[in-house]
């Protein structure tokens, strides 16, 4: 349901994610006509919850700590193009290149070194963009 209240939410969240990205997530959000109709809902709903909700949330973990945890959450689980968007919120609130290096060590030590080294490898992509 698009009610007024969710496109508010939505609106806040798009602008979030672009404070923190760098850019505007609209063109990764469309939807295809081989997609089911629901397809729209859940790129909303996912884009409320992480930008509208958890990000926004820094009265225990600050934003640049928060970010820190995501890249080290996407990295263990291999998904590597979002770790990708991580990075990027990692690094412009002020991660250092060298906190996520540390972050790949602890990694390798208990998520093992494939994963770390898959990560890594995205990492240094986006550290030389």
């Amino acid at each position: 349901m698009n009610t007024e209240a969710n496109d508010v939410q939505y609106a806040e969240a798009l602008d979030e994610a672009e404070r923190m990205l760098g850019f505007r997530l609209e063109r990764f959000l469309g939807t295809a006509d081989s997609e089911p109709s629901n397809a729209a809902d859940f790129k909303r709903i996912a884009t409320i919850q992480a930008f509208g909700a958890a990000w926004p949330r820094t009265k225990f973990l600050d934003t640049r700590t928060r970010a820190l945890v995501s890249v080290t959450i996407a990295a263990t689980l291999g998904v590597l193009e979002p770790l990708r968007g991580q990075l990027r919120i990692a690094i412009n609130n002020g991660v250092k290149k060298e906190e996520i290096v540390e972050a790949f060590i602890q990694i390798a030590a208990y998520a093992g070194a494939a994963r770390a080294f898959d990560s890594y490898r995205v990492a240094a992509e986006v550290f030389a963009e």
